[in-house]
């Protein structure tokens, strides 16, 4: 028989949560979208305008998803029923259905990541970009798929089942300064490239005025910092249910956006530099997937062995940003299904990972399907960001006022935060949603 009390876990530190929280926002997003979106959206053009989505929407977004996740002390998807009404269940299952869509792929993709990681340790790396694309056609077509996929969700479990403290804050506390140490050297590796100067200048300072009124730009724009920072989709409401009422929620949301924000950069000033080096800038911008699967191991694949090394250390890397996003996608449905039901987290875990591996099936067997879900995930994100927006600032105004108080938050920056929550955020959360959904229907 099931106990019919489960005691709610908190995190064991500031900074375990701080790293837990990091780590679900630093992911593949930061390492694989970042670069593609740049280079569709004319390099510092997009840089710019994803920095000013990120400080007018990404942190009042962030506080306004931790005050209702400490406030109702549930996950995300019981969290607006509780805070709300009923009348809110919508917004709980789209931060149901949003993670899962997006675990069921994204496992699919640490898998290819995992496949390339060892390729590069113990075989070695294509050497140009047709071989780079035999290889990934090779990875993604058939069994390997599937291995891939099983070994990143097994993993997940592991993790996610040994609970908050000894599971995903043990985790994050290992892997991130790990990924933080590599990052770092592989920014300063890629500076001492030949045409490191060319890269940066694509990156950073190519500004394509234009490109602001782009539809396709302000979509990834909007779409890149909603899904490189996790908002939108729970995960940030379900980790804040486990906070205790000392956290200062405004604080925390700006460094987590902060470090998020300083790892996209970081990850362009290695892929830029790569790929203007290695001449392969008409390849980054015609596919998503070629910029992490076909270009770098291409590029560093006529590196010798100094390449094959920074490949084991750059994939190695993706992975493990993969796995600390991972796990937050999955522990969405996993604390559902504990708040709900009152079953034993390693059960719910099972039934999740079981569920994500037979979702992510369609996604395994084409990349089109794949591309297309991800699309889709990404403008529900934005919706979700939407909807918290206008709870937060309209519908339950004191909750916010409330929690914020209880961080010791300024009088100034709790007027700030509930006029933009009121008056600013959902306007820009709206417009970009419209442009989103306009862009990809054209599309």
């Amino acid at each position: 028989m099931e106990q019919q009390s489960i005691q709610r876990e908190e995190w064991n530190s500031k900074l375990g949560f701080i790293l837990a929280a990091v780590g679900s926002a630093v992911g593949l997003g930061n390492l694989w979208g970042f670069a593609y979106r740049s280079s569709q959206g004319g390099g510092a053009a997009f840089v710019l305008l994803y920095i000013f989505v990120v400080l007018v929407v990404g942190i009042p977004i962030f506080v306004a998803e931790f005050s209702l996740g400490r406030s109702t002390n549930t996950s995300a998807v019981l969290a607006p029923i509780k805070a709300a009404g009923k009348k809110w269940s919508a917004l709980g299952f789209l931060f149901l259905i949003a993670p899962l869509a997006i675990a069921s792929y994204y496992a699919v993709i640490m898998g290819w990541t995992a496949d390339i990681f060892f390729q590069s340790l113990i075989v070695g790396l294509p050497e140009t970009t047709s071989q780079a694309g035999e290889l990934f056609n090779l990875i993604h077509n058939g069994t390997r798929d599937f291995v891939g996929q099983i070994f990143s969700l097994v993993l997940a479990f592991y993790i996610v089942s040994g609970g908050i403290r000894r599971g995903i804050e043990k985790l994050n506390k290992i892997c991130m300064p790990i990924l933080f140490i590599i990052l770092l050297g592989l920014v300063i590796w890629a500076a001492f490239l030949g045409n490191a100067g060319e890269g940066y200048r694509n990156f950073l300072f190519n500004f394509d005025l234009s490109q602001l009124a782009n539809p396709t730009t302000i979509r990834n724009a909007f779409s890149q910092a909603f899904f490189s920072l996790s908002l939108g989709i729970g995960i940030m409401i379900t980790y804040a249910s486990y906070l205790n009422k000392k956290n200062d929620l405004t604080k925390q949301a700006v460094q987590i956006a902060s470090l998020d924000t300083a790892v996209g950069l970081m990850a362009g000033l290695i892929t830029f530099p790569i790929i203007f080096t290695f001449g392969l800038n008409e390849t980054i911008s015609n596919s998503t997937i070629a910029t992490l699967f076909i270009t770098i191991p291409s590029g560093l694949g006529q590196y010798g062995l100094i390449g094959r090394l920074v490949a084991i250390l750059f994939f190695g890397l993706a992975y493990i940003a993969a796995i600390t996003s991972l796990i937050s996608l999955i522990e969405i449905p996993v604390s559902a299904l504990i708040d709900k039901f009152k079953i034993k987290r390693n059960r719910a875990s099972g039934i999740t990972i079981i569920f994500i591996f037979l979702l992510g099936i369609p996604s395994a067997l084409s990349t089109d399907l794949l591309g297309d879900i991800d699309a889709i995930a990404n403008v529900l994100l934005i919706l979700g960001g939407f909807l918290v927006s206008f709870l937060i600032g309209w519908v339950i105004p004191k909750t916010l006022d409330k929690e914020l108080t209880n961080s010791g938050s300024s009088l100034l920056t709790r007027n700030y935060l509930k006029f933009m929550l009121k008056y600013v955020t959902p306007v820009l959360v709206a417009w970009g949603l419209i442009i989103s959904v306009y862009d990809l229907l054209k599309g």
